[in-house]
């Protein structure tokens, strides 16, 4: 009997010896690099322990390609150790990402600069000390390179100025000394985007050679240095900048009269200098959003003209300054002005807030300044600070304004639904679900905001929506928390992202997050501009880990005599699968695999939709998105359409296309976008649309189209899309919600039909007793209904909300939230009935409207409308079918055709086809997108989290 058992102990080792054999595929050079690594290393993933494995086959965080390690990615393990040189060996390296491990210290190892193919270098938020390589110049093809958050000191290396196709470019937050090194240095790179400086040690004066027009720079960061000398005017000749940052510093002499030349400057903080002479003169930035000259010696002067002419400034701040004389009152009144903080100059005369008009002014802080007098306004809600000025011991002595004054509590993502539901250990209520779990926790830091309102609960839920879509993560998943702006003036909040239906994230998704936001794929709403992330250490369950790696030995014969049958089972299923592919949507195993039978649409196989796009070519994409990408394409009866084609491992994917393929087959309108068929074949998900020549409506409301919509076509569209959503609600069987209404889901064709898209979303109606369906929310935030948000329960008056506000797009043109302002609160505190022409909306109407028309016929009713949609409570809208009687009575009225689009409608020339996107393309950002990562991260993210960091 003995025997028998080493008999069956020697088959079972030499079985998996050549098990590992087999499996064994990673080039020998690179597994003895990771060895090497795993050696040095504490805290590596557990499958680096499993004896034997091999490296490219099993190990988390390997990418091979043919054999070779290709991209190592290793964020948020906990490692602890230093750097070997050994790291070099890895010769094919693309990506390297180590950051958030505190645990990594010592010194940057010089063979790094032996990885001659690597774009991608992240070693952000650990411990790393001493200098930075001089090796790092010869990474001929980084494009990415993030040090920030370490111990590094020592100087900047002037080699890094050789690394000509960088863009991106962090040193912030280190203990860097020295001089900016130019000529030859950092004044090569040419095609830099991000200039990231701040927070070191950096001294000398910032040299003039390091800018010229030929650069490309949008966010110079060189805040919280040493830096001295004057401001060289050399900055003006860089156009493209967004975000100049240079206080914290002792910077002195007169601000350059040509940094008025930049006009797409959004951010300008010169606070906390030395700085001589006038104010400067920034007349024509029309862009600036926030400037901020506090803490310098500039001459008394009055305050300038340019106070009251940038329509565009957010925040005003010159604190400890030199300005006398009277405030001027156009100030009060600019559109977007939300905090003038002048606290501690010598203002003095009659302070005028009767022209208070903003209804976004949340703060006027004039504390310690000559004011003797004051005419008081509605103020409209903000609020006004007049501590240690004459007039608080007169007139308005024991007021509140010469109180010291709190602000509106910061915004904190509410929990209020989950009762008092606490956690124990170091788990934390999950705002969608109420469930205890272990998020994913970190310190995002916004270093150059717009806006400085942080009970702005609009603004931060669209943060939220952003993260949970852009992370591929279930809606409502984020929680914000802590929001305040430290001393280096950035907004600072911590974030909390929760799993999806489980109480951990595992070791690859931990490692996708932290790649996404160290590597900038994550794109925040631009009013909070650049950005860093810190993460916390991951709880991995180490209770359950240990267990794990104690059983792994006994473990590990078993697995080895599986592997074949286990294979072989694959291999089964995925025949299975190929031959039925529509198996796994049965409800129960009595399913054929078969189709499921769809009305009027037809099945493609891969190789007719890859002729008809010409093998799916570059030259042939018109659109990409986080689904995948769109493909023009020509069938073999000469009909154009539009194939939208899944990526592998999409995050959307199955239940969207078999959602979309189901009700589009049976449902049919003339104002619904029409699927021709779909393609479900070799593990390709592929849907077939007509093709809608003239986009998306949010397209050519934007004005990227170049086709310009006069009051008559947007009551058409409006009309059409309208019809197409009252037949989902009234006349198809069960009723449709579609879910997801929105001016990107509204494509027009060559005559201007607006047609009703996207069903990935939607949800049948199948208890019509009930009128509502409970479910998880989802949609688009803007656009979503308060109620259902509140409620998690939709109905078909969700999508007229969400219509109502397509409504408010058409007469504005803009976005439903834009720069932290919500279209449907903004309207409605402007409206005015008593202004019978433009209901006091004069302001905010498109200007192509009243360009192109000298009579908006039925606005007034129009707006109203809108506005009904667009209530709070559910039971105050109209229905589908009342909007469209009320919008064809409006049309009847004035003696317009109804039905037709054509060109006619208009005075304006109408040339179908000449926009320059596609209505099928997800994203509006439509910057040059970049290769995918070596991750493949990018996979399911939207075509902003890919494009290049901004």
């Amino acid at each position: 009997m003995a025997e028998k058992r080493q008999l069956l102990f020697c088959y079972m080792l030499v079985f998996s010896l050549w098990s590992c054999i087999v499996y064994a595929v990673t080039d020998s050079q690179d597994a003895a690099v990771l060895r090497s690594l795993k050696d040095q290393w504490g805290n590596v993933p557990p499958s680096w322990d499993t004896s034997g494995g091999d490296p490219c086959a099993s190990w988390e965080g390997v990418v091979c390609n043919n054999s070779r390690v290709t991209t190592l990615g290793l964020s948020t393990m906990g490692l602890t150790g230093t750097m070997s040189g050994d790291i070099g060996g890895l010769s094919e390296l693309i990506s390297l990402d180590l950051s958030f491990n505190r645990g990594l210290t010592g010194s940057l190892s010089p063979r790094l600069g032996d990885l001659r193919k690597l774009t991608v270098l992240i070693l952000a938020g650990c411990s790393f000390t001493n200098s930075i390589p001089t090796e790092l110049g010869n990474l001929s093809e980084l494009t990415f390179l993030a040090l920030n958050s370490n111990q590094l000191s020592g100087e900047i290396p002037a080699s890094l100025g050789q690394l000509s196709n960088l863009y991106w470019l962090d040193l912030a937050d280190n203990q860097l000394t020295g001089q900016i090194p130019v000529n030859p240095g950092l004044d090569n790179l040419k095609v830099a985007k991000h200039f990231h400086f701040n927070k070191n040690q950096l001294s000398g004066g910032i040299p003039g050679k390091l800018f010229d027009s030929d650069m490309s720079f949008i966010h110079v960061l060189l805040d919280g240095n040493q830096l001295v000398g004057s401001i060289p005017s050399t900055i003006g000749l860089v156009q493209s900048l967004e975000v100049l940052r240079l206080d914290r510093n002792s910077l002195n002499g007169s601000i350059p009269l040509n940094l008025n030349n930049l006009t797409n400057i959004i951010e300008m903080n010169l606070a906390h200098n030395k700085l001589i002479g006038a104010l400067p003169n920034l007349t024509g930035l029309i862009s600036l959003n926030y400037v901020d000259l506090s803490n310098n010696s500039f001459q008394r002067s009055e305050p300038p003209t340019w106070f009251s002419t940038l329509q565009s400034l957010n925040i005003l701040i010159i604190e400890y300054g030199s300005l006398q004389g009277s405030i001027p009152s156009g100030i009060f009144s600019l559109p977007q002005i939300q905090q003038i903080k002048l606290k501690n100059n010598a203002l003095s005369n009659k302070l005028d807030t009767s022209s208070v008009s903003s209804q976004q002014l949340q703060l006027i802080d004039l504390e310690n300044n000559n004011i003797s007098s004051v005419t008081l306004g509605s103020q409209q809600g903000s609020t006004l600070m007049l501590y240690g000025n004459p007039v608080c011991s007169s007139s308005l002595q024991n007021t509140v304004y010469c109180q010291i004054q709190q602000l509106d509590a910061s915004y904190s993502t509410s929990l209020v639904k989950c009762g008092t539901q606490t956690c124990k250990s170091d788990k934390k209520v999950n705002p969608q679900t109420c469930e205890c779990a272990y998020p994913y926790e970190g310190t995002l830091y916004f270093r150059a905001p717009s806006f400085r309102d942080l009970s702005n609960a609009s603004l931060f839920m669209s943060l939220e929506s952003s993260l949970s879509t852009n992370l591929s993560l279930s809606p409502g998943s984020v929680s914000l928390h802590g929001l305040s702006f430290n001393d280096d003036e950035y907004l600072q909040m911590d974030i909390d992202l929760f799993p999806t239906d489980a109480e951990l994230f595992n070791r690859s998704e931990i490692q996708r997050l932290g790649f996404a936001l160290s590597r900038q794929i994550y794109k925040p709403p631009v009013d909070f501009g650049p950005y860093y992330f810190i993460a916390s250490p991951y709880f991995f369950g180490g209770a359950i880990a240990g267990i794990a790696t104690g059983c792994a030995v006994l473990v590990l014969v078993l697995v080895a005599l599986g592997v074949y049958s286990l294979r072989l089972k694959k291999r089964a299923e995925q025949a299975m699968f190929f031959s039925k592919p529509f198996a796994s949507w049965a409800t129960s195993g009595k399913d054929n695999g078969e189709a499921p039978q769809l009305k009027g649409a037809r099945w493609f196989s891969y190789d007719e939709l890859k002729k008809c796009t010409n093998n799916f070519s570059e030259s042939n994409q018109i659109g990409s998105g986080g689904y995948g990408k769109v493909y023009r394409g020509m069938l073999s009866d000469g009909q154009v359409v539009a194939v939208k084609r899944a990526e592998k491992g999409s995050m959307q994917g199955g239940h969207e296309f078999k959602t979309e393929i189901e009700l589009l087959s049976r449902v049919h309108h003339k104002n619904l976008v029409g699927l021709v068929g779909f393609c479900f074949n070799q593990g390709d998900q592929m849907l077939v649309y007509e093709f809608m020549s003239n986009g998306t409506l949010r397209e050519i409301l934007s004005g990227r189209s170049g086709i310009e919509l006069d009051w008559k076509r947007r009551l058409r569209i409006a009309l059409g899309s309208a019809r197409g959503l009252a037949y989902l609600h009234e006349l198809a069987h069960p009723p449709i919600i579609h879910r997801d209404v929105k001016s990107t889901n509204i494509l027009l064709d060559e005559n201007l039909t607006a047609k009703v898209a996207d069903f990935g979303l939607s949800k049948l109606v199948s208890d019509a007793s009930k009128g509502h369906v409970s479910t998880q929310v989802k949609g688009t935030l803007g656009y979503l209904d308060p109620e259902y948000y509140m409620t998690q329960q939709l109905t078909e008056k969700s999508d007229v909300y969400s219509f109502g506000v397509v409504m408010l797009e058409l007469i504005t043109s803009r976005l439903p939230i834009e720069k932290g302002k919500y279209i449907v609160r903004e309207v409605r505190i402007a409206m005015d009935k008593n202004d019978e022409t433009h209901y006091g909306l004069r302001e905010r109407i498109d200007p192509v409207i009243i360009k192109n028309t000298s009579n908006l016929i039925g606005f007034s009713r129009f707006l109203e409308l809108a506005m009904q949609c667009v209530e709070e409570s559910a039971s105050d809208r109209p229905t589908m079918s009342e909007v469209v009687k009320l919008l064809e009575t409006m049309l009847h009225e004035d003696g317009l055709n109804t039905n037709s689009m054509s060109a006619s409608s208009s005075g304006t020339e109408f040339r179908p086809g000449n926009n320059n996107g596609h209505p099928y393309e997800d994203s509006l950002n439509r910057k040059e997108a970049i290769e995918s990562d070596a991750f493949g991260y990018s996979n399911g993210c939207d075509l902003q989290a890919r494009a290049e960091p901004k």
